[in-house]
């Protein structure tokens, strides 16, 4: 019998688009067929429950939260087979090669993120799993102005856009973010 073979999904999109929330559907579906799952999420993500990856819509599922990628592979069980780990956008640039790793080592490896920050960049390490991944899910939301499909991540600060000079990492939930379309996504320069 051949080894099996690791794969890297991604599950990207704006704020509000419903990424953690398909990663734990995969998650779950993953324990119903008996495999063993482990759940990674970034320390400085403390939006809702510690221990619990959360999505906005209130599905959770068991995680352990880590300071740096360096912590997934000391905190690895041998008998892991699929791996999640969610807001990827937020962990340092070594989390690449350990997802690569996982992956080559024959495991499933989940992972959700922003694929563009408020200012509508490119996000973190997300473009280069974006290019490596076996697996590319785009997710979108719904623009809080018009209603149509949003793929943008509008932050507002007293209920103005941000300025583009404002930091790029700022923790929050509906009370700071919106989705936006296109059209309606605006970062003010001057």
């Amino acid at each position: 019998m051949s080894p099996k073979t690791g794969s890297v999904e991604i599950i990207c999109g704006s704020m509000f688009s419903g990424k953690t929330e398909e990663m734990i559907r995969r998650l779950r579906r993953a324990v119903i067929a008996k495999q063993k799952v482990q759940v990674f999420k970034p320390i400085i993500d403390n939006r809702y429950k510690a221990e619990r990856v959360t999505s906005h819509a209130g599905l959770d599922f068991e995680a352990l939260p880590i300071k740096d990628s360096s912590d997934i592979q000391i905190n690895l069980m041998t008998d892991t087979t699929v791996v999640g780990i969610d807001e990827a956008q937020f962990f340092d640039d070594g989390i690449v090669d350990v997802i690569e790793s996982l992956a080559d080592k024959g495991m499933r490896v989940l992972v959700t993120g922003l694929d563009m920050n408020f200012r509508g960049e490119p996000f973190g390490c997300m473009p280069v799993l974006l290019s490596r991944a076996d697996k590319v899910d785009k997710l979108q939301a719904i623009c809080m102005v018009c209603g149509e499909p949003a793929t943008r991540t509008q932050r507002l600060v007293n209920g103005k856009p941000a300025h583009f000079d404002d930091p790029v990492v700022i923790v929050g939930a509906s009370e700071m973010y919106e989705a936006r379309c296109r059209s309606h996504h605006e970062v003010p320069k001057d």
